[in-house]
């Protein structure tokens, strides 16, 4: 594993420890050039379906983009990086339990959409206004008044 410091190829283990839900593996490492620690995280690659965007074209799936997502929803909320995590993994198995070779990207949307409805209704609302690209203010309105009666 490349050293984040110093790049050297070359380090040892000192801890390693399996996640809360069993899906990754947490490793503590040591360079072995300049002695700096680091933490990486193993898991298993999974073949997830490509994600078949609104204008046909088709990329993999990027857990990346997932994240960043609910990220900026969650951005100065009480969301921990944790529960981020398990969330994306939860998107992540979902998609994979499908067993679909293609997803819409709508379907992926759909499902961040809500598992932030379950989290926090601000996050959802966030990520909703942008995710729909309302065309004027009353539909921000409309989503926000049938938040408020769901709660």
């Amino acid at each position: 594993m490349k050293c984040p410091f110093c790049g050297d190829p070359e380090s040892k283990v000192i801890d390693s420890r399996v996640s809360k839900d069993g899906g990754m593996i947490r490793r503590r490492r040591e360079c072995e050039v300049c002695q700096k620690r680091f933490t990486t995280y193993e898991r298993v690659e999974e073949m997830l379906p490509l994600v078949v965007k609104k204008d046909g074209r088709r990329e993999p799936y990027d857990r990346g983009k997932v994240i960043t997502g609910l990220k900026k929803a969650c951005e100065k909320r009480p969301i921990s990086v944790e529960t981020i995590e398990k969330t994306a993994n939860d998107i992540e198995s979902a998609l994979m339990e499908s067993g679909e070779a293609e997803v819409p990207s709508s379907r992926v949307g759909e499902q961040v959409m809500q598992a932030l409805k379950e989290l926090d209704d601000v996050a959802y609302v966030r990520f909703a206004s942008v995710y729909r690209s309302f065309k004027d203010i009353g539909e921000f309105v409309d989503l926000i008044q049938k938040v408020e009666e769901e709660s």
